[in-house]
């Protein structure tokens, strides 16, 4: 919805009218073909190929939360991107990582950050952390006629909640189901490999650079199985996008951290290819 400034420089009545501090609700009741669950798609025999993210994984550690991706977007057997972006700040305390349909998650993203900004200013206070999961969750499940169309997305939620002074994760199912995570959470294609990696390499006490180093260890775990999920590329520089929350927001590691922790487990692999058990043999 657009503000006609040209004749009377007034904002339509819409805007002026009050209503609920959710922006979804608002488009729902004065534009509603704005949401992405309410477009209508064309008619189709078959599922739509389009762009699909995985790997997203997740830890807690003392003190905050670590949520990480992999790069790599394909199409099929087809690789459609090396290089996209799947984890995104969602406001100063909490963070998103998408897998599925990668347009259609980016754009849910936007969505859910407008969302969560525009409650704050109207409300002038933060939602809470598990508010925040519910409005993302509400978004899922307004997706659910194009997700039973193959245009799915299911992604991952996580952030430092600022009342019990821990880090959570949050995961969700295609029709918008929820559940709280405890320790470590993936979704996506390569999360099976990666949980297990995870299920053994889990504390209660990591600090956060062993948190940090967990996550990239379980994407590469679950890219050594899962062709849809990309390792680091060394030769491209390409690495994956690791970000940590904490009492003082959130923060992505740079390039030259990321790297460094995946050059790191990819020198101990030369050294043991085989896995630890190989040295004990």
């Amino acid at each position: 919805m657009e503000a006609n400034t040209r004749s009377t420089g007034r904002l339509p009545a819409a805007f002026l009218t009050p209503g609920s501090s959710s922006f979804m609700d608002f488009l729902s009741e004065h534009q509603p073909e704005m949401l992405p669950g309410k477009r209508q798609l064309p008619p189709t025999q078959g599922v739509i190929e389009a762009p699909h993210g995985t790997t997203i994984v997740a830890t807690t550690f003392p003190g905050g939360v670590v949520l990480a991706g992999d790069r790599r977007a394909t199409m099929g057997n087809v690789i459609a991107q090396r290089d996209i972006e799947k984890v995104f700040p969602a406001d100063e305390y909490s963070a998103v990582g998408i897998a599925g349909t990668a347009g259609l998650a980016v754009e849910m993203v936007k969505l859910f950050q407008l969302e969560l900004e525009h409650f704050e200013k109207v409300e002038g206070a933060q939602l809470s952390l598990e508010g925040k999961a519910n409005r993302l969750s509400t978004m899922i499940r307004s997706n659910l006629g194009m997700a039973m169309q193959g245009l799915a997305v299911v992604p991952l939620f996580a952030g430092f909640d600022v009342d019990r002074e821990k880090g959570r994760i949050f995961s969700y199912d295609v029709t918008g189901g929820r559940s709280e995570e405890q320790g470590f959470a993936a979704t996506g294609s390569g999360s099976i490999f990666a949980r297990g990696a995870m299920k053994k390499l889990f504390r209660d006490d990591l600090t956060e650079a062993e948190a940090t180093t967990l996550v990239v260890q379980a994407l590469y775990d679950a890219a050594d199985d899962d062709s849809a999920t990309g390792g680091p590329d060394v030769a491209r520089r390409i690495y994956p996008i690791v970000t940590v929350i904490t009492e003082d927001g959130f923060r992505r590691l740079g390039d030259d951290e990321s790297s460094e922790i995946a050059r790191s487990i990819l020198e101990r692999r030369l050294e043991q290819p085989d896995g630890p058990r190989a040295a004990l043999l």
